[in-house]
């Protein structure tokens, strides 16, 4: 009998618990020989979350388990605690919103068994419900990593996905302190079959994902997996390098054959001056965001600290 894991991220989400157990319930009953298990994470939520999934526990103890952390450390490391708990020999990675449709379940575990796939990933077809501005960032979000980085990531891919115990090893033998699932998926290969759907509202609470946590997630991403902010500041600082040249050039041949002309363009200089000096801090930040990176790295802090766990 295969066994599937059933992977959970909670933040917030008192709610949402009650009613996404019975409709994940129903559709994996479907499936013919499986056992299952869940792991909820609980990423230092400040509501009852934990209460409800203590309830859960008590209920079904053989069955249902969870980790709770000791504060928020975000929802990469609520998932990469959630796989490090898994046995299964298939782990699905869902949001506990159902905005991840549970029907696909069947299919996925369906195709894993039956084919060569190693993982079956889901993938939104449009954004209906969300707001205009967000789902433009997000669209052009993918543009740009795929142009700059070589690990390609599916324009609206979800986290939801079903996995091959084989994939999720090499998920995990990735000890990344800074972690960006959609790329870490994409950069370990495997074979992946994609299943699009509508958009799909959440059944309760509200979103934790605001537009600026979406836009530092995006850049996130970007510094994991491409190094093309640093080649944008070697090109900026070698073109800026290059017209001072040229300008000082042109100061000294204007001298010579024009000596005695005033002082001129006080103006334009000062905004040369505060032209170059803002793309030193640029490139000094863009350098700096991967230096701090890998100093976090070094520091071989935990992803994520437990504070209990059933």
């Amino acid at each position: 009998m295969d066994k599937l894991s059933i992977v959970v991220p909670c933040y917030n989400e008192e709610e949402s618990i009650p009613l996404f157990f019975p409709a994940v319930e129903k559709e994996v009953n479907k499936i013919k020989k499986l056992e299952v298990e869940y792991w909820f994470v609980n990423d230092g939520s400040g509501d009852r979350t934990l209460y409800e999934l203590r309830k859960l526990h008590e209920n079904h103890p053989d069955k249902v388990h969870y980790v709770s952390f000791s504060r928020n450390f975000g929802k990469e490391a609520a998932l990469y605690a959630g796989l490090q708990a898994t046995s299964g020999d298939y782990v699905v990675v869902m949001d506990v919103d159902l905005q991840d449709p549970p029907a696909f379940l069947p299919q996925m575990i369906d195709i894993l068994r039956n084919s060569d796939y190693d993982c079956v990933g889901t993938r939104r077809v449009d954004r209906t419900g969300e707001a205009k501005f967000k789902s433009f960032l997000s669209s052009q979000f993918y543009n740009v990593i795929n142009r700059i980085s070589q690990t390609n990531i599916v324009p609206g891919a979800r986290d939801y996905r079903m996995m091959t115990r084989q994939m999720i090893n090499a998920v995990l033998s990735m000890k990344e302190y800074d972690r960006f699932s959609k790329g870490i998926f994409s950069w370990v290969g495997f074979q992946t079959k994609y299943l699009d759907y509508h958009n799909v509202e959440r059944v309760a609470g509200e979103t934790d994902w605001s537009t600026w946590k979406l836009f530092k997630y995006a850049m996130n991403g970007i510094a994991d997996f491409s190094q093309a902010p640093l080649s944008i500041a070697v090109w900026l600082g070698s073109v800026s390098f290059i017209l001072s040249i040229i300008g000082i050039i042109f100061v000294i041949v204007r001298r010579i054959f024009e000596p005695s002309s005033s002082v001129f363009g006080w103006a334009s200089l000062v905004c040369l001056i505060l032209l170059l000096g803002g793309l030193q801090l640029l490139c000094i930040g863009i350098v700096g965001k991967y230096v701090g990176r890998t100093y976090m790295q070094t520091k071989n802090r935990p992803i994520y600290i437990v504070k209990e766990k059933q």
